[in-house]
């Protein structure tokens, strides 16, 4: 058997290091490369401690975990107890996805007869594998595992920010009521340029059972002004003085109208916190504003900050819901 002592190394260095990265890259802790590739470089050694059979005593659970221990040092540094066990923790998960993902596509590749040459019974009647895995199978599949293993916790991560953001809102317009989920975008600064009211928006879907049938087709080709400009001809629209074009830039396109409403009052709950205001505009979107249906509002950061200017002296109460 020819063992190639400086592939192995390489191949042990670029594993490791990517190990600690996505380690660190989990904890969001900062890194710095010197301290990850000496991290690495470590435990590329000990790797090459298998050949000298002197130093076979250094195979077991505690040096190995001891060596865990001393690499998580060395990349990271030592800031607190709970946060060391915390990196202890992600790396070792990282790892075990690691080696479950390789197994496991293993597994799916191989064929009943393969499988099964891989089995035997021992003479008490116990059950056991044996586990072939070539040297290159290793080497990609084991990036190809970590790639998979960080887009899926970086589609967890963003739907867990995403869901601190969500709210439900309730709108109260004339006697009637339209509640929907909603999500605070903090960058939204529309508003009335008149009264300096904020603007939320909402999919004008949800208010299809108030709305003339025949603007639908108008808002989505973004003829809120035309509408209401026609607006005399329809005399069954009960909302007529609560009409609002607020201007707004869109993307990609020149200064457009959003066609709004001005409501009775907006109830916004989020994280357990109620906020009721009736300085706001709601303004109709014909799109839709969520492909996962996941919100179908965007709330105004005005309209959940208690010490907001837009709000202060208006009709405005933060309430505290009691835990249940």
């Amino acid at each position: 058997m020819i063992v190639y002592i400086d592939l192995i190394f390489i191949t042990n260095l670029l594993i490791d290091g990517t190990l600690l990265w996505l380690t660190g890259w989990m904890r969001k802790t900062p890194m710095q490369w010197w301290r990850i590739l000496l991290s690495a470089i470590l435990g590329a050694l000990y790797v090459m401690m298998m050949f000298v059979p002197q130093l076979s005593f250094m195979y077991t659970f505690l040096i190995k975990f001891g060596l865990s221990l001393i690499m998580l040092w060395i990349a990271f540094g030592f800031r607190s107890l709970q946060n060391y066990i915390r990196n202890i923790g992600a790396f070792y998960i990282i790892n075990f996805a690691a080696a479950g993902g390789i197994i496991g596509i293993h597994y799916l590749l191989q064929n009943s007869s393969e499988l099964w040459s891989g089995i035997w019974f021992t003479t008490s009647g116990g059950l056991s594998f044996e586990l072939k895995i070539g040297f290159w199978f290793i080497f990609i599949v084991f990036f190809i595992v970590i790639i998979w293993f960080k887009i899926v916790q970086s589609s967890r991560n963003k739907l867990v920010n995403r869901h601190t953001y969500l709210g439900e809102v309730t709108v109260h317009i004339g006697g009637q009521s339209v509640n929907c989920t909603g999500l605070l975008d903090t960058g939204n600064q529309l508003s009335d340029p008149l009264t300096r009211m904020p603007v939320m928006i909402m999919e004008v879907s949800l208010w299809e059972d108030y709305l003339p049938a025949s603007w639908r087709g108008k808002l989505a080709e973004g003829e809120a002004d035309k509408l209401v400009v026609e607006l005399g001809e329809d005399d069954h629209f009960a909302w007529q003085d609560r009409l609002r074009l607020v201007p707004y830039r869109g993307v990609n396109r020149g200064t457009a109208f959003m066609l709004a409403l001005k409501p009775d009052s907006v109830e916004v709950v989020m994280e357990g916190k109620v906020t009721v205001t009736s300085r706001v505009l709601v303004g109709l979107d014909s799109g839709i504003l969520s492909a996962e249906r996941a919100y179908r509002a965007i709330i105004h950061p005005d309209l959940v900050q208690e010490d907001s200017a837009s709000l202060e002296g208006q009709h405005t109460k933060p309430v505290h819901v009691p835990p249940i």
